[in-house]
């Protein structure tokens, strides 16, 4: 039957054949393939981890400085372990990981958080294993550092490699779920904010460093509206090498520290010239950390002279890496036996190193 014109008849028992299949068309999915009530969801993060936050005394900034609540100087010596969600499918995280950390003399853990693992397994499964964490280095009397860990160009969206994918508005979200959840939590004292910020000798697209701390004056500020306590971390350009930038535009707040990465195959010898100039002077005026370098016993005078220049001018520490996968290696096997630079790390933790 063919029907044309603007007032068309339509024989009642068509009519209503016609909207039985209109109405059918538009009613929504059947719940059974529409299983996730999205209504109910709820973000990961929000329910703080209190569980011993107030065991550790709270580490704050003052001047050039980390300080305890007395007004003492804490500088602080310790190691970067392999990513949770790595140690965890490779049937190695536990306590007894965080022990052997402590026993070579660390007093800080700096966590590696990779983009990829924070998506893959979750959010809120992810902050299990950080809950993990975070408990047995209450426990241990050690400090966090969580750093999230990506290398390349947050303003062009390009990065190393896959591991390291991200974005900034996930960037953005990983940062604020960490704050709400360590809110108050005095072991979670730093916040990493970014590994590695490079062009990949511009093969990752330009950036610049006016751009850079404009992204990261804006996470402080997002991290402090939850989190006012822990001390964000700000990384230079150059595969977190280069602060020279703040000679002229430090970045426009309070209360935070800079971090470097003075691997020894990031200039030729003599390194300490290279060194002052590249990011010492900056421990003049603001905390730095030089939050992973490695390989300590390659070239051999490289160990005392990164320690004996970092110690000497109040720069805290963090070694790479408690993995014996994850080069520099700080151990050769999972009895955790010490390679040579874990040998030097644990002989310098301990104050044997001047």
């Amino acid at each position: 039957m063919r029907f044309s014109g603007k007032h068309t008849i339509v024989p009642a028992f068509f009519g209503a054949a016609l909207l039985a299949t209109t109405a059918a068309a538009q009613a929504p999915a059947a719940s059974a393939a529409r299983a996730h009530d999205w209504w109910h969801d709820v973000s990961p993060g929000l329910r703080p981890y209190t569980d011993g936050a107030k065991t550790l005394p709270l580490i704050s900034v003052k001047g050039n400085k980390f300080v305890d609540p007395q007004g003492a100087t804490v500088l602080f010596r310790g190691v970067s372990i392999a990513d949770p969600d790595k140690l965890q499918m490779q049937g190695h995280w536990n306590r007894e990981y965080f022990v052997k950390v402590q026993e070579i003399g660390a007093r800080v853990v700096r966590i590696p958080v990779h983009p990829i693992a924070w998506r893959e397994r979750t959010p809120a499964e992810y902050l299990k294993l950080l809950d993990q964490a975070v408990g047995w280095c209450t426990e241990l009397g050690m400090y966090v550092d969580l750093d999230w860990h990506s290398i390349g160009n947050l303003s062009t969206g390009l990065f190393q490699d896959p591991m390291y994918d991200t974005s900034l508005p996930e960037t953005y979200s990983f940062w604020r779920v960490a704050a709400s959840h360590f809110a108050g939590n005095n072991t979670v004292a730093f916040f990493e904010l970014f590994n590695e910020p490079t062009t990949f000798n511009n093969q990752l697209g330009p950036a610049s460093w006016d751009d850079w701390k404009k992204i990261n004056e804006n996470l402080i500020a997002m991290i402090r509206a939850h989190n006012n306590q822990a001390i964000p971390l700000v990384a230079g350009f150059d595969w977190a090498y280069d602060l020279t930038p703040l000679h002229l535009s430090p970045l426009a707040v309070e209360g935070i520290g800079y971090t470097v990465h003075p691997y020894a195959q990031k200039r030729s010898q003599p390194w300490e010239f290279r060194w002052e100039e590249d990011f010492g002077f900056a421990a003049a005026r603001y905390p730095v950390v030089a939050t992973e370098f490695g390989g300590l016993d390659r070239p051999a005078e490289y160990g005392p002279s990164i320690i004996k220049y970092l110690e000497g001018h109040g720069i805290n520490w963090m070694v790479w890496c408690f993995d014996p996968e994850w080069g520099p290696t700080l151990i050769r096997d999972w009895n955790y036996t010490l390679t040579p630079s874990g040998e030097f790390a644990k002989q310098a933790m301990h104050g044997a190193i001047h």
